[in-house]
This record gives structure tokens, C-alpha cells and sequence, in this order.
């Protein structure tokens, strides 16, 4: 078996387990200690894996790390965990950056069994990053992440590897946060310098904010696209997805409100779509899933049928919010501090998909133009 098969043999398990995992202990015995296997340590021999691995600290001493994955009787991965119901934040990660600056570790994981956060020193020799080169989500498995895990993997561990391949990454993250900056709310550097590829003439301010509006929409449409193909791409349609609900729905949305360049899908909403998509998998053939996004809420849909929703995505606010639909189709909105909490929903989410009729690779009446 690959590595990107474990991995996903993991993600399609998760969601059947995570309502019982409310602990630490749970989380490692059900998710990180299968992570490691599938990288081909065994956990069971303290020659390739140490649990509470002794990491003192200055004066502190018994300071312990989750785990350590050995290698020539030396750490080289330390893993930093918490419970699945747990938010990764700085002062989680203060408690890997202690670890390890006294170990001869190059790489920390801090987990919670769903996110990964992968650092290393690539600012200051035996210094781990503020920043990890490598997040993703245990539920969100692809080819370019097992390609990027393999490297860590027992058989095929390579240091130097991993190392150029952090900087490359690291570098990438930088410029990514950069852009999504620019995409939020446009400088007047970038307002130039993109306005000076298609306007000749001189850049008055009355021109600069009219290439401010111009260039915030420019950006907003081609990342909706970029979207676009990728879903396409993920749930393998032929058909491009429209993210935008259309009007002849029953949920029909301003002419307003149906313009692509002010639809902003966000990283939570997809990442809440794939964690929906994950939970009704069991009942019916994901591809039958979709997304469409509005101003108001991100709608997952059965069958790309407003009529057939799913759930509704309220992200927009500081409060984050799940919509969950009854038998008559009245949504109830329940706060959510995450979007892993999605997961304290999933028999709800069936429930409604059940409702709808036939599931599995079934198919149903076909859906509304």
C-alpha cells in the first residue's frame, strides 16, 4: 500500500471516530499514532519511536515531548500533540520552539490530529521557525502532499531534501500571504504596478482610486476562476462550477450579490466544504457534492441543486456558523468556534441528505435548472 493510500484510509476514517476523541490521549492513539505508521515508523520500537520523550529545558527538567521519531539513536522529528478539539495556536507552539532548541531535532509537528503544522531552523541554526513551512489537513490528501510527506517517511528520509524543500515552501507561504493582502485590500504599490501594464497614461489620484476598484475586482475574478478549476478538477465534472447561486432558485440572489468580482470564496469555506463533503461521503458518492458561494454564505449543495441543501457556510463574521436543514428545509444556525466543529454535525448532515432520496451511486430525479 502507497503512502497516499494510508493517508487516505485515515481521512475516510476520521470522521466516523471524532465525536469520541475529546482528549489528547484519544487523538494520538486514533490519529497521529496511524500518521506515523503511515510514514513506516513503528511505534512500538523505542529505537524508531520515543513517546514522551525526555527534552529538558534550561533548569526545567521532565519537560517531555509527545513524540520523537528517531534515526541513528538521534531525534529527528519532534511532534508536539493535542486534542482534536483544540484550536494550533502561538502558545501551543512556543511549547515546541522550548523542545526544540535543546534537542538535535531539525523538524517540529505540532498537531491535533486534523492539522498538521510542520517547522524547522531555516531562519537560525537549532531556532525553530515562527512560522511552519508545511500546514495541511489529515482530511485533504492529494499527490503533491504524500509527495511532500514521502520525504519524511522511514524508507525514504532525506534531509536535505526536506530542508531545500522547506525553504522553497517557506518562501512560498511569504509570497502567498503577501497576495492574499493584495487581494483583501490593494496597496498603491501593487495598484501601480499592475495599472502600468495596461494604462499608458498619467496615474492622477482620481485614476489610481479607479484602478483600485478595477484591480481589487480583476483579482477577485481570477481567483474565483482559479477556484473554479480547481473544484472542477477535484470532484472530476466536466461541467465548470458556477460559484455564485443563480436567480432562478427558490434561494434566487440580487443581481448584486451574483457578481463574481464580490464573492470572495475563503480558505475556512473551502476547507468547511471538504470537511461536509468528508462526513455524507459515507451515504452517498461524493461527487455528487457541491459548492456555491454568495455574499451572504457559502451553500453545500446535493447534486449542484438549490433545493437539495446540504448545509450553509455563515463565515462571513467574527462568529462562524454551521446551517443545518430539517425534514421541511428550515435552516438552525449553531455557532462554531472552527471548522472542525463541523464534525459535531455530521448525523444531522446525513440526515438530510437521506432525505432527499436515493443514496450511494444511486441516482435520484435529476436537479432544477
Amino acid at each position: 500500500m502507497d503512502l497516499i493510500d494510508r493517508l487516505t484510509e485515515i481521512a475516510l476514517r476520521t470522521p466516523k471516530i471524532l465525536n469520541r476523541l475529546d482528549t489528547e490521549e484519544s487523538t494520538k492513539n486514533a490519529l497521529v499514532m496511524p500518521f506515523i505508521i503511515a510514514l513506516g515508523y513503528n511505534v512500538f520500537d523505542p529505537h524508531e519511536v520515543i513517546p514522551e520523550f525526555t527534552a529538558d529545558v534550561g533548569v526545567k527538567k521532565g519537560e517531555k515531548v509527545d513524540y520523537a521519531i528517531m534515526r541513528d539513536g538521534k531525534p529527528i522529528i519532534l511532534i508536539e500533540c493535542k486534542a482534536a478539539t483544540a484550536d494550533l495556536n502561538k502558545e501551543h507552539a512556543s511549547q515546541l520552539f522550548r523542545y526544540f532548541t535543546v534537542t538535535e531535532a531539525r523538524f517540529g509537528i505540532l498537531t491535533n490530529g486534523l492539522t498538521y503544522k510542520v517547522y524547522s531552523d531555516l531562519e537560525a541554526p537549532n531556532k525553530m521557525d515562527s512560522r511552519p513551512f508545511l500546514e495541511f489537513s489529515a482530511l485533504d490528501v492529494s499527490d503533491e502532499l504524500a509527495c511532500q510527506l514521502k520525504m519524511f517517511a522511514k524508507e525514504s528520509f532525506d534531509l536535505e531534501g526536506i530542508l531545500s524543500n522547506a525553504s522553497e515552501l517557506k518562501y512560498m507561504k511569504g509570497i502567498k500571504r503577501y497576495l492574499m493582502e493584495e487581494w483583501m485590500n490593494p496597496t498603491d504599490e501593487f495598484v501601480k504596478l499592475l495599472a502600468s501594464r495596461v494604462y499608458q497614461g498619467r496615474m492622477t489620484q482620481s485614476t489610481k482610486e479607479q484602478f483600485t476598484e478595477i484591480v481589487k475586482k480583476g483579482f477577485h475574478n481570477f481567483v474565483n476562476d482559479r477556484i473554479n478549476e480547481r473544484l472542477k478538477s477535484a470532484l472530476n465534472v466536466s461541467d465548470p462550477i458556477s460559484l455564485p447561486i443563480p436567480d432562478n432558485s427558490e434561494n434566487s440572489q440580487s443581481d448584486e450579490e451574483s457578481e463574481s468580482g464580490k464573492i470572495i470564496t475563503t480558505e475556512d469555506e473551502l476547507e468547511g466544504y471538504y470537511v461536509v463533503k468528508s462526513i455524507v461521503r459515507e451515504i452517498v458518492d461524493p461527487k455528487r457534492v457541491y459548492i456555491r458561494d454568495t455574499q451572504s454564505y457559502c451553500g453545500v449543495l446535493l447534486d449542484d441543486n438549490n433545493r437539495r441543501p446540504i448545509c450553509r457556510l455563515h463565515f462571513n463574521s467574527v462568529q462562524k456558523y454551521i446551517g443545518v436543514f430539517n425534514g421541511e428545509k428550515i435552516e438552525t444556525r449553531h455557532p462554531i468556534d472552527n471548522v472542525n466543529q463541523i464534525y459535531q454535525y455530521a448525523d444531522d448532515l446525513k440526515q438530510t441528505v437521506s432525505q432527499y432520496g436515493k443514496t450511494n451511486s444511486e441516482t435520484i430525479d435529476s436537479p432544477s435548472a
